[in-house]
């Protein structure tokens, strides 16, 4: 038995990796690797050709706060009227495509098919799409489930997708800096305002996980953001009313008390 740290000398190294190798063609041959979206005959891992072009990634003109395109480029730094109306309790949010056909296949795979070999793939896309975000992070939260729908799901989603990310990034994962207390309803057809009260009250930083976000700047992983509502509710959650400036939630640079700066991937 090899114990952990072992180095192999080099004629068996070649070997073992000579014997992955020809073990890996003989999978491929016998299982050919499927496209993650439409499941069609792929050359390699990922998506076929064809749903890669149908992939709409997210990049600048956008607005700097919530992260949605502008149509146009306004120039840099400018926010979008939504942003200014009713700003979110958090920093920043950045989304790595829009969510349509392709994407929306994706999730729905990964999230209720059980295809977390698609983590690792999105993570890559998202440690991408926040990497200014994730540049000044002290830790990942993914946003939690309720004890009873992940006994059902067996898995959380957005905790695979953080976890995806922090092997991309290194920034580690507090996966117990954030607690969902309160079964909600899908948010799946709710308006803005009912998503908003469906969330309400929902999360809470235990007691065993405040070492793990006071102070810290966090960002919140999630799969999908429609209208902010539940990244919205985590932030509240995570973070405590500033003692300096009196503002609820965040303020740029008051470290004040257990202030925490929340930013969203």
């Amino acid at each position: 038995m090899l114990s952990e740290g072992t180095v192999l000398p080099a004629p068996v190294k070649r070997v073992a990796d000579a014997a992955r190798s020809a073990l890996r063609r003989v999978l491929d041959l016998a299982l050919p690797p499927l496209c993650a979206a439409c499941r069609e005959p792929v050359e390699g891992r990922g998506l076929c050709p064809s749903c890669w072009s149908k992939l709409s990634f997210i990049t600048r003109p956008y607005c700097e706060r919530l992260g949605t395109p502008f149509v146009y480029d306004p120039g840099p730094g400018i926010l979008s009227m939504e942003a200014i109306a009713d700003p979110p309790a958090y920093n920043r949010a950045r989304a790595a495509v829009r969510f349509d056909e392709i994407s929306r296949a994706l999730v729905h795979a990964l999230k209720y098919g059980d295809r977390l070999d698609l983590a690792p793939m999105m993570g890559r896309w998202i440690s991408q799409a926040g990497r200014e975000l994730l540049a000044e992070a002290d830790a990942l939260v993914p946003v939690p489930l309720h004890w009873r729908r992940l006994w059902a799901r067996r898995f959380n989603q957005s905790a695979m997708l953080a976890a995806a990310v922090s092997s991309q990034t290194g920034v580690p994962v507090a996966a117990g800096g954030l607690k969902r207390v309160k079964p909600t309803a899908q948010q799946v057809g709710l308006s803005r305002t009912e998503r908003a009260a469906n969330v309400q009250g929902a999360f809470r930083v235990p007691s065993d996980g405040k070492a793990a976000v006071t102070g810290r700047r966090l960002v919140l992983i999630d799969d999908v953001l429609t209208s902010g509502a539940t990244v919205d509710g985590c932030a509240r959650a995570a973070a405590c009313r500033c003692r300096q400036c009196r503002r609820p939630g965040f303020c740029e640079g008051c470290r004040a008390g257990t202030n925490v700066h929340i930013t969203l991937c």
